[in-house]
Order: structure tokens, then C-alpha cells, then sequence
């Protein structure tokens, strides 16, 4: 393990993803979302890094809030694991939402990139 792959950084990591959820910002969520990533949505339906970003990109999915209630980490080695609690809101292919959901996030440092997002859960609480 490196010296930057630590608790801190993956903090910084998730953070960074919430912004550019929440700013629509593809490039960075791009940056962010390896191309391995498996997203379970809150329907069951499995997802990939394509089908997260056309949403931004064609701004199907847009955000208005992304509030973090809490954040919770842990990394070992070059993996790492975070748990968010949040409010989210906005609209979903024209349908608006607001709701509170719980996100769990897995992330593979790689020293060339930084954390990289491979999976993902998301539940409605």
C-alpha cells in the first residue's frame, strides 16, 4: 500500500463523487467510476459505468441534493469500502424525487489513478 491510499484520501474520493453527482460533472465522475463497475440500483437491476454516465451525460438523471448524513469508511490495503446516508434529490427520467438512501461503495486504489469505484448498492431507508 502507498502512503495516499488511506482513510482520508477515500474520504476525499467519495466526497468528490457526490459533488459531481449532484454538478452532473461526467468528466469527474468519469475520472472516478473504474470501467469494471457493477452499481446495484435501488430497483435490483444491475448497472454499469456506461449506463451511470449516459444519465449525466444526457441529463436523465439530475440531482438538486446530495446531503450527507453520514459517511463511514474503512480501507485495507488497496481496497476500500464507504457507507453513505444522505438525502437525495432531483429527477429521474423526468420524475421527481427526494429521498433518503443509503449507498454502500466499493473502491480499488491504483497509484496511477487514485480510488477507483468498482461496485456499488443503493437502498431507499
Amino acid at each position: 500500500m502507498t502512503s495516499t491510499a488511506t482513510l482520508e484520501s477515500l474520504q476525499v474520493a467519495e466526497r468528490r463523487l457526490q459533488a459531481a453527482q449532484l454538478a452532473g460533472d461526467v468528466a469527474v465522475l468519469d475520472e472516478l467510476i473504474d470501467e469494471r463497475l457493477v452499481f446495484t440500483g435501488p430497483d435490483g437491476q444491475l448497472y454499469g459505468k456506461d449506463d451511470d454516465l449516459r444519465l449525466h451525460r444526457f441529463r436523465a438523471q439530475t440531482m438538486t441534493a446530495v446531503q450527507e448524513e453520514d459517511l463511514r469508511c474503512l480501507v485495507d490495503g488497496r481496497t476500500g469500502v464507504t457507507w453513505f446516508v444522505g438525502r437525495l434529490a432531483g429527477s429521474f427520467n423526468g420524475s421527481a424525487f427526494d429521498a433518503r438512501m443509503r449507498y454502500t461503495r466499493t473502491w480499488v486504489f491504483d497509484d496511477a489513478s487514485g480510488w477507483r469505484l468498482v461496485a456499488g448498492h443503493a437502498s431507499m431507508i
